[in-house]
């Protein structure tokens, strides 16, 4: 009884503020990476004229369009557009703990409010909306609202000055499925990525395919537009992405680089 006795008598004096309750112990921050697709490599700048000063403006040459992804786990709690001014076009994914990301100036959203997002999610686009003066991403970390010095798996970014990012997101060795499509000619497949190589057999249209990973080959122009990414649907087994139908338009976030 006089444990039960003792927790009431402590109960009553933190009532009356004689004791004060132990602080909770906060939540770790999550595994924050570059919010860009596995391998891509950006140039991010901080600046103490910045608005907020710890956010990080990441730019590469041709970015207007490239696509945004996730820098952790969470749930997208706005997706606006402000306008002419401030942030333009911009989403804030919630990860808990009271961590926050913003992604700003995009081009377009490929999210709503409330979907669960995980790493390489594509969100949005690279654009320049809002007050921004040419194609950038904006990027943010928060913590109860405030912005604080960024992190990537656990390092701190530069500050003050330019730093080139290369991107870990998605890089977890995952696989997709992509679908053959041609004009009704079987799809050669390759020994390796490019039309030089040697025919190791054919795909009919129509034929679901498995990629394990994607790299940079002889520029094809198929089904999907013009593109010098060639899937690896097997051990010396290479097809064009240009006549495959992945859902992505490039390199998919969660598949590795052969």
């Amino acid at each position: 009884m006089r444990g039960r006795w003792w927790s009431l008598a402590a109960a009553a004096l933190l009532a009356a503020g004689v004791l004060v309750a132990p602080a909770s112990p906060a939540m770790a921050a999550p595994t924050f990476r570059v919010p860009f697709p596995c391998g891509q490599s950006w140039s991010g700048q901080t600046r103490t004229n910045h608005s907020p000063q710890n956010a990080i403006d990441f730019n590469r040459a041709d970015d207007l369009g490239d696509p945004v992804v996730a820098s952790a786990p969470g749930t997208v709690d706005v997706v606006t557009n402000l306008g002419n001014t401030s942030y333009g076009k911009y989403i804030r994914i919630n990860h808990g703990g009271g961590y926050t990301t913003y992604y700003a100036h995009l081009n377009g959203f490929n999210v709503s409010v409330g979907q669960q997002v995980g790493y390489g999610k594509v969100i949005g686009w690279v654009g320049s909306t809002g007050g921004s003066t040419g194609p950038h991403l904006h990027y943010e970390q928060r913590l109860n609202g405030s912005a604080i010095k960024i992190k990537f798996n656990g390092t701190q970014a530069l500050y003050w000055g330019t730093k080139t990012y290369t991107s870990g997101n998605g890089c977890g060795g995952g696989t997709a499925s992509g679908t053959v499509r041609t004009s009704g000619t079987p799809l050669t497949v390759r020994s390796g990525p490019g039309t030089n190589y040697s025919s190791v057999g054919t795909l009919a249209t129509g034929t679901n395919v498995t990629i394990h990973c994607q790299t940079n080959g002889t520029t094809v122009t198929g089904t999907y537009g013009t593109s010098s990414i060639w899937n690896r649907i097997g051990a010396g087994r290479f097809i064009a992405d240009a006549y495959t139908y992945t859902g992505h338009s490039g390199f998919i976030p969660n598949v590795p680089r052969c």
